[in-house]
């Protein structure tokens, strides 16, 4: 006797389960690393669930700005957790088929969005006079300014590999054939962004992703002078933001499967459990390489972004020579 059949859920429901699963499975992404890595370190490390007492603690904190400062540098932090909040409506996070919203914006679109919040918490850091944020905002945009062009390199790569920039296609098109993901010049426009995220997360090459004030700090620095919700909004934003770096990689790169073929309730349900099984391991990955090698000096950033650079060269001309 067959059982009965699971719910179908609304569209718009289906559709905002997306951004939920990322704004509430961050921090817990962000505490599995933690939990990975010190147990690489030989420490027994925070519970997974820390982030999510340390959020709960900042926002019952009050709200303090620096004196000089005008508004936007309280908007900035609302500003940022909106772009991330956007993102997930662009890309494969639950579902393999297209949602409503997914084609107000193609990949790269969603990559303007991210740089719009990485813009903002460096304009509201800048402004706020502290030397140390000060010091983060410059150089968190002068790598911005050397990472991002790579990253629109690896999105022409995979675009012209799938023949499509629009990430549902794009995961589509990987998920049609399994031999798509190894084929060479796929491979290596995955290891650019691989290597893009490295960077963009504070794992490698120079920064800490502890926040302790060494003269490498670059993200963790532009919230120095932030306090209470505010930080909070930063630090949930930050995780937020790596959350989607590790789906775009897996749902839209490397591992489409386990996507939601259909909106009924029990398929959705088995694409959460998967997201987040798939982003642990590409974290516990990350912490792996992380923990593995020395950080390196500060100048030479530029050598590990241009190494990224190369790889997504190396994917369209393998692509043209006959190996994509």
């Amino acid at each position: 006797m067959s059982g009965a059949a699971s719910p179908i859920l609304p569209i718009p429901l289906v559709q905002a389960a997306q951004v939920f699963t990322i704004l509430l499975a961050a921090p817990g992404i962000s505490g599995v690393i933690a939990r990975v890595e010190a147990r690489l370190q030989g420490r027994r490390g925070p519970r997974v669930m820390q982030p999510y007492f340390d959020l709960a603690k900042l926002f019952a904190k009050e709200s303090l700005a620096p004196e000089g400062a005008s508004g936007f540098f309280l908007v900035a932090p609302l500003l940022a957790l909106a772009c991330y909040l956007t993102v997930p409506l662009l890309i494969p996070v639950l579902t393999a088929f297209p949602l409503p919203l997914g084609y107000m914006a193609d990949i790269l679109g969603g990559g303007f969005i991210l740089s719009l919040a990485g813009f903002a918490v460096a304009v509201a850091a800048a402004e706020s006079g502290g030397p140390y944020a000060q010091l983060g905002s410059s150089r968190a945009k002068t790598f911005a300014a050397i990472t991002e062009p790579v990253v629109l390199f690896v999105v022409l790569s995979v675009a012209l590999v799938t023949a499509t920039d629009l990430p549902y296609a794009m995961a589509a098109t990987v998920r049609s054939d399994i031999t798509q993901v190894i084929r060479p010049a796929h491979l290596l426009a995955a290891g650019a962004l691989f290597m893009v995220i490295l960077a963009e997360t504070g794992r490698i090459p120079v920064e800490t992703h502890t926040g302790t004030n060494e003269f490498g700090m670059i993200e963790e620095a532009r919230g120095f002078e932030h306090s209470g919700p505010y930080f909070a909004a930063l630090r949930w934003g930050s995780a937020m933001k790596q959350l989607i770096l590790y789906t775009i990689l897996i749902n839209v790169f490397l591992a489409p499967w386990g996507l939601a073929a259909t909106p009924a309730l029990a398929a959705v349900g088995l694409a959460v459990v998967a997201l987040l099984v798939k982003a642990s391991l590409v974290g516990a990955g990350v912490t792996l390489i992380d923990n593995s090698f020395a950080k390196l000096r500060l100048f030479k950033i530029t050598d590990f972004v241009a190494a990224a650079f190369l790889l997504a060269v190396l994917a369209v001309l393998t692509l043209y020579l006959g190996g994509g």
